[in-house]
Formats: structure tokens, sequence, C-alpha cells
């Protein structure tokens, strides 16, 4: 089970749009998935429409049982390899900014229940999505404490550009503290105007800044996500040319999650990392 903290410390960046597309990319592979809805606005449970459950996030950060698990997650409206933990407005209970919180771990232990359901028979979830607030509370953090890897949404705008700095330090900050094994997995670039000069010359000041973190795909700024967004429908299902065009930058993207999952896998067990059959998993079929 790999698990990817998608985060960014400035709203409206599109961090929820990328983890729904990383989920619909999932999807379209086989991969079965888990979002995990951490931001009080649930937009993330509002478009995959999950089936109504006893208990939410909220319920899980209290009590990280796995009784309590089971009664948050349910399957989303999209497909059965994509399932919720179902996100709740009083969550923000759970978000202060107090440190060394001695709570931030419950997200982690919750989420080990998983491999205690997987022993009792249920299906194993390949890849588990963790859709942050756009703030840096106990809710984030806890996060970075459960997560293998990071990526960090942006969009080409200076204030954009400052958000992700800021979130970039978070990481390896939580990285330091409490979660060494968390490594950013890169920085995606999302609502990309290929034509517009500042978009242009903000990501190459990210490059400059990030250096190869900076992911070689970014997202183009299609009205099509919104479109498929509204209509509770992934993006590899929306059909139009658009949707076609955000549907492949996803399908790298999560490459190069798969990848870092495999290589993850590797080192722990001392195994030799395949390069090239990794690499073939970027095939970018839509």
């Amino acid at each position: 089970m790999h698990t990817v903290a998608v985060l960014s410390l400035k709203g409206g960046v599109g961090k929820t749009t990328v983890a729904l597309g990383l989920a619909s990319a999932a999807m379209r592979r086989g991969v079965r998935t888990l979002v995990v809805d951490l931001d009080p606005q649930c937009n993330a449970t509002a478009s995959l429409e999950p089936e109504e459950t006893r208990k939410g996030l909220s319920d899980v950060l209290a009590d990280p049982r796995e009784d309590v698990l089971r009664a948050a997650v349910a399957p989303s409206a999209w497909g059965e390899e994509v399932d919720v933990l179902v996100g709740s407005e009083d969550a923000e209970v759970h978000n202060g900014h107090e440190s060394g919180d001695r709570y931030l771990a419950r997200l982690t232990d919750a989420l080990s229940r998983l491999d205690d359901m997987v022993a009792e028979g249920e299906l194993p979830y390949q890849l588990v999505l963790l859709d942050c607030p756009p703030s840096l509370g106990r809710l984030t953090r806890s996060a970075l404490v459960a997560a293998d890897r990071a990526l960090l949404v942006t969009e080409p705008t200076i204030f954009a550009v400052s958000g992700v700095q800021r979130a970039f330090e978070a990481v390896q900050a939580e990285r330091a503290e409490n979660n060494p094994q968390l490594q950013p997995l890169g920085v995606v670039v999302n609502r990309v105007r290929p034509r517009s000069h500042e978009h242009q010359f903000r990501i190459e000041e990210l490059r400059e800044i990030f250096g190869p973190l900076v992911m070689p795909v970014t997202l183009p700024d299609r009205l099509a996500v919104q479109q498929a967004q509204g209509a509770c429908l992934p993006i590899h299902q929306w059909g139009t040319p658009g949707a076609r065009e955000v549907a492949l930058a996803f399908n790298l993207l999560l490459a190069r999650a798969l990848r870092a999952g495999r290589s993850r896998r590797a080192v722990a067990d001392g195994e030799a990392i395949d390069e090239d059959a990794a690499d073939g998993e970027s095939d970018g079929q839509v």
C-alpha cells in the first residue's frame, strides 16, 4: 500500500482536482484506491458520491479503531476500484496548530488497520490518496506523518509559488520530526496555459527553486475538469478532447507515483530496482 499526501498551503490551486485526477487514472489502470478526504470542505467526498456512512473522518480521528474505520469507508459512485474515507465538516475540530500534538499519529493508526482488514479477506488498497486541507494544522500534519510521499500542488502564479515553498518546508520539517520515511514525490503545476508568458515564467521560477522535483508534465487549464467534477464523473470518462488531454497528464503523474512506491518497497526489501520496468508504467495511454 502506497500512501500519497496531496497538499498545498494555498487554497484554490486545484489540490482536490489533482487527488481526484490521480484516483481517476488509478481506476483506469485497475489500481484499487482509497481517497481519504481530510479537507473539512469535503469536496472530494462530494465529487466521489460515496454511499451514506454511519461514521466519517472526524470519528476516525477521535477513535481510530477498525470498526470505526469500517463504518467511515464506503465505495464511491465511480466504480469498485475507488473507495472513500468520507470527509466531515466537523473535522475542523481536529485542525488546531499545537506542536507536539499526541493526536498526529491517529491517522497513521487508522490506516494501519487496513492491513488487518486485508488479513480478514478484504481486497487490499494499492494506493491511498490523502486530500489535505489548505493549511498547516493537525490534519495536514497527520497526513504527512502517515504518508510515504508528498505531492505538492501549485499554480503558475506568484502567490501559489510562495505557498508551495511553505509546503515543501513543512514536508521537510515533518520528515525530520516525525516521519523519516517521508519523501517529496514532486511539485505538480496545475491550470497551465501554455501561451501565457507569465505561466511559463513562473514554471521556470519553480524549476530554479526545486530543480528536478518539478514534474515534467504539467496539468493544462481545461474546462472539462470542472465539467467532469460537476457531473461527479472521473476525468477519464468525460470524453472531450480537453478531458483526454488532462487524463493523459494524470496517467503520467500516476506512473511516477506508482514508480516511487515500487522503489520504496524495493529499497526496504533490499531488492534491485528495475528502472526499465518502472519506466514502462508511463506509456501514456488514456
